[in-house]
């Protein structure tokens, strides 16, 4: 055997020798051969498609030639392989790419006839036709396909030759394709297609005018039960089967594509345009949320909220499980705007991470009372949406009913610049200005993001408890990943270890625990008495001149971010989070399946004794309980409002060793509150106790407390007009511990009247700086220089 192979290479080597040229010309017609079959064989422009988590068609949109051509599949369906074999190509499994019988009888019907009256090509050179369109049907464009389909059937299995057919055959105006014909005209996949559909779309290319309604039609139906027919002789299909097929209709009215998620394959599009797309969209859901969010638009409307925006995400993996951009409003009110991906203001959405940074650096417990009152910043005053001073209240209790002046104080004790850089860490690219841009209305929304990232902040937020909880006190240094829409990608987390990302688990575990109790929307208040009630995290934002509704919620497995208002940034009076997002919100939480909530992270939590009464860590005087705060908080400040007073033994009265004897002067914890809080505290707390009065007889050592309510230290007021452009005064407000005391004004050292009970007065004066000076009947003083300014 071994000589035989020897002694033929000889013969061939000296064949080569003595027919160099011979040689050298069949070489080179290899070379062109082999090149003839471009490496892309269809250039075209696909439509981009995006299916469900289970494979149905949630949308697609046409390519950009204005065809409808979805992508090739990755195989075709059994049904239709039959059929189009059967009908185009009864030989195709076993030529080499053309069918030379097939073309001599072909050239011999159609001389006889006169004119083309059967087609010799095989379906691979139908693909190379297909591929080469805008060539004249000549004999030579005919070798040519010859010679090209045989290539092709080198370089592909015979499948992906039919995929490829499949996905560019003509099927009547501007269809093509299986998949999109499929689609067009009964509404369903390929694969779900019947025996009688399949042999309806293998007969269409042949003469793709003949799908026309009430075009054709008997035409187009003897042409698919001959199909048929052919199939039932071939034992493709039974008898019955075949009974059935002919008895189905063929298509009329044309079907509309799905849109079930419009704004989804719109972003999709946007970055992988024409290819098909299977996503993570439950469909189920999709539709539900879909169903809700025209349910409010309804309503809204009404009031000329026309925008709606809902994103559902899945902690685990971050996929999102229903998208919607918009809701089902119209071309004049922003229809095609996505606004998940839009930047709006935030409004009090970030609160909750300026709550949990303080909790985390142990610059603040859960419970420590934080400053309500009246507040000038630098000429800016934030006010709380109610209008209203609670003078001091627990910082959880401050997020839960999201009071915006005791956030102001928060964000201007912790910093603008670190808050700024959490935020950074976060990665919401919205909020790309300079923090000074920002300043303190950072945490009221002077910035912007948009739903995409800030869901995507809560899940990672939700995630850091979950992975802590689940694998000994670590974390991930990536927990913080991208949303992901694509149905089997799995993100990179990155690697383990115990130090903490961002934020720890304990932080963001009592973050949310003080976010769970959040006021629910009108006609939810009872939500607490019910054991199947939802428990979640939520925190609701209304930005300024109520444009913006926000509402983002969260539990162990799912994150769901609602946005209401308007797209062109027009607000309308009733807009607020509460009463418009809210609501949707928990609409949508309901279809989700119940999910526990969090798991306590003990290896990030310490449990310390607090003063009851101020949230701070507690001192000797103070009345105690113990509480759960992050390991940092273990080292925060000591209550500074419990304080030692000295009573008589009655107690009800104050007193001191000069009018009373040591022994009889009993010594008594009491919660001292500064004067401006303490104005506020007390109406809203009736067991709040002033301080005792000094016995009369040592009245000489009585001291009492006062301070400005406004103005605020170094303000600059402006001065307004009526209509009557008159100049209106300013009024001043101070608190003083004693109700009853009596307040004595002056405005430059000029006296301008005096108040009792209610300190407010009323003053007039030019513009230019001044000082404003009370002093109480016991002789106490304080002072203010302010400046005034004609606005």
């Amino acid at each position: 055997m071994k000589a035989r192979v020897i002694a033929l290479a000889k013969r061939i080597r000296n064949w080569i020798r003595h027919n160099r040229i011979k040689t050298a010309v069949s070489v080179l017609l290899l070379v062109v051969y082999y090149f003839s079959l471009p490496k892309v064989l269809f250039q075209e422009p696909y439509a981009t498609v995006i299916e469900s988590k289970e494979g149905e068609l949630l949308g697609a949109k046409i390519a950009t030639d204005g065809q409808w051509r979805f992508p090739a599949q990755d195989s075709v369906p059994y049904k239709f392989q039959q059929c189009i074999v059967y009908f185009e190509d009864q030989y195709f499994y076993k030529h080499p790419g053309f069918n030379p019988v097939a073309m001599f009888k072909a050239i011999k019907q159609n001389s006889k006839a006169g004119r083309v009256v059967r087609g010799g090509s095989t379906l691979t050179q139908q693909v190379i036709r297909l591929s080469r369109k805008g060539k004249n049907r000549t004999y030579f464009e005919k070798i040519v396909e010859m010679i090209l389909a045989t290539r092709l059937e080198l370089r592909h299995s015979k499948a992906e030759i039919l995929e490829l057919y499949a996905a560019h055959a003509p099927y009547g105006g501007n269809v093509v394709g299986l998949e999109m014909a499929s689609w067009r005209y009964f509404g369903v996949q390929s694969h779900q297609l019947s025996w009688a559909e399949s042999a309806t779309l293998a007969v269409l290319p042949n003469a793709p005018s003949l799908i026309y309604p009430g075009k054709n039609q008997e035409k187009l139906l003897r042409k698919r039960n001959g199909l048929l027919l052919k199939l039932k002789n071939e034992k493709i299909i039974d008898g019955q089967t075949y009974e059935l097929a002919v008895a189905e209709p063929l298509p009329q009215k044309p079907y509309d594509l799905p849109q079930i998620a419009p704004h989804l394959l719109q972003r999709v599009a946007k970055n992988q345009p024409g290819m098909q797309v299977k996503t993570t969209v439950d469909l189920a859901l999709q539709q539900r949320v879909n169903q809700i969010a025209k349910y409010y638009y309804s309503q809204y409307r009404q009031n000329e909220v026309n925008n709606i925006a809902i994103l559902v995400v899945d902690v685990e993996n971050r996929n999102v499980l229903s998208y919607v951009g918009n809701s089902p409003t119209d071309a004049d009110h922003q229809k095609d705007v996505d606004v998940i991906g839009a930047p709006r203001s935030t409004g009090s959405i970030l609160k909750p991470f300026l709550y949990a940074a303080m909790l985390d650096e142990g610059e603040l417990l859960p419970n420590t009372l934080v400053a309500d009152i009246p507040t000038q910043i630098s000429g800016y005053t934030p006010q709380n949406f109610n209008r209203t001073f609670d003078g001091a209240v627990p910082a959880h209790r401050a997020l839960a009913r999201s009071l915006n002046i005791p956030s102001v104080l928060m964000l201007q004790e912790y910093g603008v610049n670190r808050f700024y850089e959490q935020l950074q860490k976060f990665k919401l690219k919205d909020i790309s200005q300079q923090p000074d841009h920002y300043g303190l209305s950072l945490i009221l929304g002077g910035a912007e993001s948009n739903l995409w990232d800030l869901c995507r902040t809560y899940a990672g937020l939700s995630s850091t408890v979950n992975y802590f909880n689940k694998n000994q006190g670590r974390y991930r240094t990536k927990e913080f990943a991208e949303l992901n829409y694509e149905y089997g990608f799995e993100p990179d987390f990155g690697k383990e270890r115990f130090q903490k990302t961002i934020l720890g688990a304990g932080s963001i575990w009592l973050t949310y625990n003080a976010m769970e109790e959040v006021n629910r929307p009108e006609g939810d208040e009872a939500w607490k008495f019910y054991d199947s009630s939802l428990k979640i995290a939520w925190k609701t934002g209304t930005s300024f001149g109520n444009r913006d509704a926000w509402a983002i919620g969260t539990n162990s497995k799912y994150v769901v971010g609602v946005w209401v208002g308007n797209a062109t940034g027009e607000g309308r009076p009733s807009l607020t989070g509460v009463t418009s997002a809210a609501p949707v919100l928990f609409d949508v939480f309901n279809l989700l399946p119940k999910a526990k909530w969090f798991d306590m992270p003990y290896n990030d939590l310490a449990e310390v004794e607090v003063c009851k009464l101020s949230g701070h860590l507690a001192k000797e005087e103070c009345p105690k309980i113990k509480q759960f705060v992050s390991l940092k908080g273990r080292s925060t400040t000591v209550c500074p409002y419990h304080k030692t007073i000295h009573l008589d033994r009655s107690e009800q009265f104050r007193v001191n060793s000069s009018c009373e004897d040591v022994e009889n002067i009993v010594a008594r914890s009491w919660f001292i509150l500064p004067p401006v809080m303490e104005w506020y505290y007390k109406n809203q707390h009736i067991e709040y106790r002033n301080l005792p009065p000094f016995r009369s007889d040592c009245q000489a050592s009585q001291t009492a407390y006062m301070d400005f309510i406004y103005p605020k230290a170094n303000a600059k007021i402006y001065l307004t007009k009526n209509f009557n452009s008159e100049i209106q005064p300013v009024v001043l407000k101070v608190a003083h511990s004693q109700r009853d005391a009596a307040l004595f004004w002056y405005v430059d050292e000029v006296f301008v009247g005096k108040t009792k009970t209610f300190h407010e007065m009323p003053v007039k004066a030019t513009t230019g700086t001044h000082y404003i000076t009370v002093v109480d009947e016991f002789g106490n003083e304080i002072r203010r220089k302010v400046q005034l300014v004609m606005e």
